[in-house]
This record gives C-alpha cells, sequence and structure tokens, in this order.
C-alpha cells in the first residue's frame, strides 16, 4: 500500500484558444461523486500512469533530456508532459497531434475505450499513424497537495494552444461538464459561488488572468525562468482553519 503522506505525481494542463473576448481556457466540472475535489472546476488532469514513461518514439517536439531541465530533475521529466497530454485526451477530447492527421470520429471513439480501460494512449497514436506534438506545451506551476488531505499529489502545472479543428467533450465519468471561459470570468463565477474553484486553480487563474492571447500566454510562459515548487500548509487554531502560502506568516511555524 503507497504511503499517504508521500504525495503521488501527477500533470495538470490548460489548454488555451483566443475567444471573442480574448484568451479563453478549458475547464471541466470533476464528478461531484469524486473523493477528491468532487464538484470543483479545474483543468484537466491526473496521476501520472507507468505507460507515461514509455512513449518517447510516439512524441514530437520534446525529448526527455529537455524535458527533465525544464523541470529541474535528473531524468523522466518526458512522462509528465505526456501524463498531462493523456489526461487532456481522456478528460476533455483533445489530443496534441497534428490536426489535419486526426479523425474526429476516430478520436471520440478511442477517448471512450481509453476510459473504460480498453486501450492505452500507446495504442490509439499507434493504430491512427500519429505522434503527441508536445512542442509547444509550457511549464508553468507545480503545486503539492497539503499534508492532512487524505489524497495527496505532487503536480506540475502546464499550458498549451487548444489543437486546432478538434471539439472538446468531456468524459462523462470522472468529469460531469466542461466550459470555455476567460480566466477572469472563471474567478468571477467562484467568487460568486456559481462554481467551486480549489487554491491551486484559483491562483493559477491569477496568474493568466492579463493575458491578452495565445500568443502572448506562451511568451509569458516562456519568460517565467525557474518554477517553484508551492506547498501550502493547514493551520488550525481555536476551532479556525486555513492555508498558508510560502512567505506568509505562520507558514513556517
Amino acid at each position: 500500500m503507497s504511503d499517504p503522506m508521500v504525495p503521488r505525481a501527477a500533470a495538470t494542463i490548460l489548454p488555451l484558444r483566443d475567444g471573442p473576448g480574448g484568451l479563453e481556457v478549458l475547464m471541466v466540472r470533476r464528478n461531484p461523486a469524486s473523493e477528491f475535489v468532487g464538484g470543483a472546476h479545474v483543468f484537466p488532469g491526473g496521476a501520472l500512469e507507468v505507460e507515461d514513461g514509455g512513449l518517447g518514439s510516439l512524441v514530437t517536439g520534446l525529448d526527455d533530456a529537455t524535458a527533465s531541465r525544464i523541470l529541474g530533475v535528473a531524468s523522466g521529466g518526458l512522462a509528465s508532459f505526456v501524463a498531462a497530454a493523456r489526461e487532456l485526451f481522456e478528460e476533455a477530447g483533445l489530443l496534441l497531434v497534428d490536426a489535419a492527421a486526426a479523425d474526429p470520429d476516430a478520436l471520440g471513439a478511442w477517448q471512450t475505450a481509453m476510459n473504460e480501460r480498453r486501450s492505452t494512449l500507446a495504442e490509439v497514436l499507434a493504430s491512427e499513424g500519429l505522434r503527441l506534438d508536445l512542442g509547444q506545451m509550457r511549464y508553468i506551476g507545480h503545486w503539492v497537495t497539503p499534508l492532512g488531505q487524505p489524497r495527496r499529489y505532487d503536480t506540475r502545472f502546464f499550458l498549451v494552444p487548444a489543437p486546432g479543428e478538434q471539439v472538446a467533450a468531456h468524459d462523462r465519468g470522472e468529469t460531469v461538464a466542461h466550459l470555455w471561459v476567460r480566466p477572469v470570468d472563471a474567478l468571477a463565477a467562484g467568487a460568486r459561488g456559481s462554481i467551486t474553484l480549489i487554491l491551486p486553480t484559483i491562483q493559477t487563474l491569477r496568474q493568466i488572468a492579463l493575458l491578452p492571447d495565445v500568443a502572448g500566454a506562451l511568451a509569458w510562459a516562456a519568460g517565467l525562468g525557474p518554477i517553484s515548487r508551492i506547498e501550502p500548509h493547514l493551520r488550525e487554531r481555536a476551532g479556525r482553519a486555513w492555508i498558508t502560502l510560502p512567505g506568509e506568516p505562520g507558514y513556517d511555524d
């Protein structure tokens, strides 16, 4: 049995597009019955799987050495990029491949097969003669679930332009809805209580809220430099609980 104190490696991705009112990001609503942030609006993502580390030959635009350098690890960094791309396809139906080579009907069937555990991403790519194109993925964040939570994740955050000509479709299992939304509108909806947002989602939306378009988002991400690992701490006193972030008063108490 895995140690609940040790966070599981995970990856999350922000698909972006240019909308009539500016930059839009795709969000999915987690199934309310889920044990982890049920009902919350989040970005597609999930835990790394063993297969994610073995797809190097089916990837273009990025290799393990470069991915590992970007993430600041000795090796195996490509698996996090692949996991984010896989989760994007499983949860939202968008596959990071050459749009001209992708058959929309076939992709829809493959998404269902993957969510029913009847197929793998490797089988999808090989059967359709496709390769994952990860060249435009950008690393933008690193969040770790606080101690004290029943499930903990060590999550890398990425953004990417949404693949053209593909239509998003939530999986109707882990996710029950999806929407394209301007980051400022998502934050406003969260503040009103119209949707539920968790702290890493809020902070990430704030990061991109003022970016004008996809090109601007890619340029911003390229200039971020080293990404800091953020692990919030849960605090409780006199029956009141709150979260502190690095640099805030009480964080190191």
